[in-house]
């Protein structure tokens, strides 16, 4: 029996999808995992969009609609930050959950984050944390990575992003820095880890 793992997020110049490809590596890694990747709904036009040379999205991610959230044994939600806060696409597809709060259908759920920010301070934690309100609702578990990767999460030689909240990476304030291979290290190892949790944690349910 395989276990259903979704990776959902939103990206505006692709450093959160990449962190979600890494995720995905990680996660299917372990057995018996199968990993979906999704991108949510875009919320600006065209010509907006061209203004802040955003990227396209990914063909090979489709978008994904609230109701098949459901259909997940475990979601890692990624998303980029807006002032200290997830972005607001990511925002507005949370607050299309409505009807799956009413039913608590993703209660008991796990479910992890992993986000980009575009300076040192921009919210590398705020964001996570602020996050973890939309998940408290939904009654969903939140399972952060913790320093479970060991002593790169300690190293101080290099700048990069990422917390016991979950994997990051920071695009610069134009988008032009691409992840390093720690913050890509740290992904892989979150996706893994957190596959891990969501496998013991549906197969208890049968025991």
């Amino acid at each position: 029996q395989f276990l259903y793992h979704f990776c959902r997020y939103y990206s505006t110049w692709g450093h959160v999808a990449t962190l979600a490809e890494e995720m995905k590596k990680g996660a299917d890694s372990v057995p018996g995992v199968e990993v979906t990747v999704w991108r949510v709904p875009e919320t600006l036009p065209e010509e907006v969009l061209g203004k802040m040379h955003a990227a396209p999205g990914r063909e090979d991610h489709p978008v994904i609609t609230a109701s098949q959230l459901a259909e997940a044994d475990g979601i890692l939600f990624g998303f980029p930050t807006r002032f200290g806060m997830m972005a607001a696409q990511m925002k507005a597809f949370f607050d299309s959950t409505g009807g799956l709060w009413q039913a608590q259908s993703l209660s008991g759920k796990p479910a992890g984050v992993f986000f980009a920010t575009g300076t040192q301070g921009g919210g590398q934690e705020t964001t996570a944390l602020t996050a973890v309100t939309q998940l408290t609702h939904h009654g969903m578990l939140f399972v952060p990575v913790g320093y479970t990767h060991g002593a790169g999460m300690f190293a101080m030689d290099e700048v990069k992003g990422g917390s016991p909240y979950g994997a990051g990476t920071f695009a610069g304030a134009d988008g032009s820095r691409v992840p390093s291979d720690a913050e890509l290290a740290l992904a892989a190892h979150q996706g893994k880890y957190f596959a891990g949790i969501a496998k013991k944690l549906k197969w208890s349910r049968f025991t």
